[in-house]
């Protein structure tokens, strides 16, 4: 506030400096007046708007919401650390454990011990089960792979982490996982995709400081 003041008080002396030549060129031709006059004029009153400073921080607040894309962002948080914002701020299993809605994810993840995997790789896209995806999966099958974080979960969470950036432009098509034995197969375009042809993508383009994220209905599963 005080450097928009400063700059407002000193507007006179700008416009007197650029009105002064302008004055005395007038006495010598009239054409110059009426066709520099309004261009050199407007300057100032252009320059003050430019330099308002809240502008940039508000477009970033919202830059991270405005990439994003389907009816389940609307579970995510509006604002905090678990918001679209906030966990652009984190890398990917940070942010996640920020979200209430991946809250059943963060849990196998810590399980399988991949924190820190995630957290430290560089460039990733995760495809993340929400945590109706969990409530919709056979529970046998739930609870015999947190049986075994070691094993059969971390098979099952490493294969839903892609070893690359992906945008919603190159998002079709069939990718490699962390799971070296398994890959994902995504179809679609534009804000409809699905993964392995059952789970959809329910919000997509989700940034974290180290990865994309695309939120899913449904827990990709090894083929047997």
């Amino acid at each position: 506030m005080n450097i928009t003041i400063k700059r407002s008080k000193a507007l006179p002396a700008i416009a007197a400096a650029v009105l002064l030549p302008l004055s005395l060129a007038a006495c010598s031709s009239t054409d110059s007046v009426d066709t520099s006059a309004p261009s050199q004029s407007s300057a100032p009153a252009s320059s003050a708007p430019a330099s308002s400073a809240p502008a940039s921080p508000s477009a970033d607040a919202s830059g991270a919401a405005s990439m994003t894309f389907g009816e389940g962002c609307s579970a995510v948080p509006e604002s905090g650390k678990g918001s679209f914002d906030g966990m652009s701020q984190d890398p990917v299993a940070t942010a996640a454990s920020n979200n209430p809605a991946l809250s059943t994810l963060v849990t196998a993840v810590k399980a399988a011990e991949l924190v820190d995997t995630l957290n430290n790789a560089k460039d990733i896209t995760v495809f993340a089960p929400a945590n109706s995806a969990f409530e919709a999966m056979d529970q046998d099958t739930l609870k015999k792979a947190l049986g075994d974080p070691s094993g059969l979960l971390t098979k099952v969470l490493t294969m839903h982490v892609v070893g690359e950036k992906l945008t919603p432009e190159n998002l079709a098509g069939e990718h490699e996982t962390l799971n070296k034995d398994q890959k994902i197969t995504v179809e679609g375009s534009g804000e409809d995709f699905t993964v392995n042809g059952d789970a959809k993508v329910v919000c997509g383009n989700v940034q974290t400081a180290n990865a994309t994220v695309y939120i899913i209905d449904g827990v990709l599963l090894p083929k047997s």
